[in-house]
């Protein structure tokens, strides 16, 4: 059957559109005029036609070994690990999809999220896809709220955008990640909001933690929190708003006024998953590893076999 040239190239377009353009399916209809079904049945007949042509990799042999090697000398349950991409975004996008493959394996249910650069891709991530479905039913932050001007640290608003996309109940932390004083801090810790919070953090079964690089931007008034600590103890990650060295020491500070989970609570939790960005680099990953607190990690193969190269 002899298919309309001007068919394919309308078909090419919305793929383009979706696919490489990365816009939603809402925004390309109101781009052509045409209901969001008829976009969703576009994009279908596009692959069937040949249009597009989506190529899974499967984890290679290598990855594989990497995967045994990374689980038995940190006592992981589990690793997801992708291949590095031509460039940044297409890697991000990969570990996204890794992220929501090791959570519906975990069946995650109730699920806390932190902060930072991955936890933003990740949410923008979701936005585009639209998960048809997951086991996921409650989400919540782990860290208060931020009031630089960047999403990626907006945990509410996260935790909003998460549950909107997976059809999940969201619950909200109504405080800031950094109080004014360590006494403003131990009053606001008092609240019933914190309380409350502090709740949903002992039922949660999967932790979903950004290992940051140290030095990054921001840092959070470190200074402040911490004097000279960061660099007395060679600071090399940051996971929430705590800071580790790479022997995995969480370094702490009397004058530390973040309002996050305790670390000993994050200790409770089932799955803490540890999620590496296409720059995380390889001092925040080992330094994360081995505080003992993760049970799985997604990163990207390069890095771990960089990992475990210095551990020969």
């Amino acid at each position: 059957m002899r298919i309309d040239s001007e068919k394919l190239k309308r078909l090419a377009y919305v793929a383009q559109r979706y696919y490489i353009d990365e816009c939603k399916q809402s925004d390309i209809s109101k781009e052509m005029g045409v209901s969001r079904p008829l976009v969703s049945r576009m994009l279908s007949e596009a692959r069937t036609l040949g249009v597009v042509q989506i190529t899974i990799h499967q984890p290679s042999e290598t990855g594989q070994r990497l995967m045994t090697r990374l689980k038995g000398h940190y006592s992981l349950l589990g690793a997801g690990l992708v291949a590095d991409s031509d460039d940044d975004h297409q890697t991000n996008n990969a570990l996204c999809q890794e992220t929501m493959t090791l959570l519906s394996a975990l069946s995650s249910q109730r699920v806390g999220i932190g902060w930072g650069h991955f936890v933003g891709q990740l949410v923008s991530w979701l936005e585009r896809e639209k998960m048809v479905h997951s086991n996921i039913k409650y989400i919540c932050p782990m860290v208060g709220n931020a009031s630089i001007p960047i999403r990626n640290y907006h945990s509410n608003e996260n935790v909003r955008l998460l549950s909107a996309q997976l059809d999940a109940v969201p619950y909200f932390l109504y405080l800031p990640a950094l109080a004014e004083s360590v006494e403003e801090k131990e009053i606001l810790c008092a609240t019933e909001l914190y309380h409350q919070m502090e709740q949903q953090w002992g039922k949660m079964d999967t932790a979903l933690v950004n290992i940051g690089n140290y030095p990054s931007t921001p840092d959070f008034a470190s200074g402040a929190r911490y004097g000279n600590a960061l660099s007395k103890h060679k600071a090399c990650g940051r996971i929430l708003a705590y800071y580790f060295n790479e022997q995995g020491e969480i370094i702490s500070s009397n004058q530390d006024s973040a309002i996050q989970i305790p670390i000993e609570q994050l200790k409770q939790c089932r799955n803490v998953v540890g999620l590496c960005s296409a720059n995380t680099g390889v001092r925040a990953l080992r330094g994360a590893l081995n505080t003992g607190l993760f049970t799985h990690i997604i990163a990207r193969q390069e890095l771990v076999a960089e990992l475990l190269a210095t551990q020969q």
